[in-house]
């Protein structure tokens, strides 16, 4: 998103690597590349329910994100999803995907990283169409656009569609080496969940 790796430092990159859509949660890998400096020692000490963490006054098991920006609670409650998620927790994920969903629609119009953003939300809480709406419409924008291909290849994948994430598969492996060219920071960011998402395309490539 645009400025938002250097305006937010607390904010994690994640990578998803496979959905299983029996347990509705995708199976989400976090990358330690950056997970000293982005997640530190503050936002272990928040880890449980988010219940004030060190010094907060929220209720329990409600982040106090009040004196937050917009912009930081949707990273903080991303960053909780997604935790959530990568621990197998699937029960205390669909609890707060709602509630992150619902601060990044408060920051409409959302630019590409913030849609590729909340559909990984979307994902991981099972909530595919949502997800497909996020992929689709990155995709529309910028048919060739890696996270929405990747995006749509991950909820195609969930939605156990085997013909649409080859076909995803296939334009990402087609536009990955000239959009990679481009530089967007976006596309830096979520590196790591590119990479995953071209290694699972070759693979499935007959």
């Amino acid at each position: 998103m645009k400025g938002a790796s250097a305006a937010t430092p607390n904010r994690v990159p994640w990578i998803v690597t496979g959905v299983a859509l029996v347990a509705v949660i995708a199976l989400v890998l976090f990358q330690a590349s950056r997970s000293a400096t982005d997640a530190g020692p503050a936002e272990s000490a928040q880890a449980g329910p988010m219940a004030g963490g060190g010094g907060g006054g929220g209720a329990a098991g409600v982040p106090d994100i009040a004196n937050m920006s917009p912009q930081e609670q949707a990273d903080r409650l991303f960053n909780r999803v997604m935790s959530y998620a990568s621990q197998g927790k699937a029960d205390s994920a669909a609890i707060f995907a709602p509630m992150a969903i619902q601060v990044y629609d408060m920051l409409a119009p959302l630019d590409v990283h913030q849609r590729y953003d909340v559909g990984l939300v979307a994902l991981v809480a099972g909530q595919l169409g949502r997800a497909k709406t996020e992929a689709d419409t990155i995709l529309i924008k910028n048919p060739k656009d890696l996270l929405g291909l990747t995006l749509a290849m991950r909820v195609a994948e969930a939605s156990q569609n085997s013909a649409a994430a080859g076909d995803y598969g296939k334009r990402l492996l087609s536009a990955e080496p000239s959009e990679r060219k481009t530089g967007r920071e976006e596309y830096n960011f979520h590196g790591n969940d590119i990479d995953a998402a071209v290694k699972d395309a070759r693979a499935r490539k007959p």
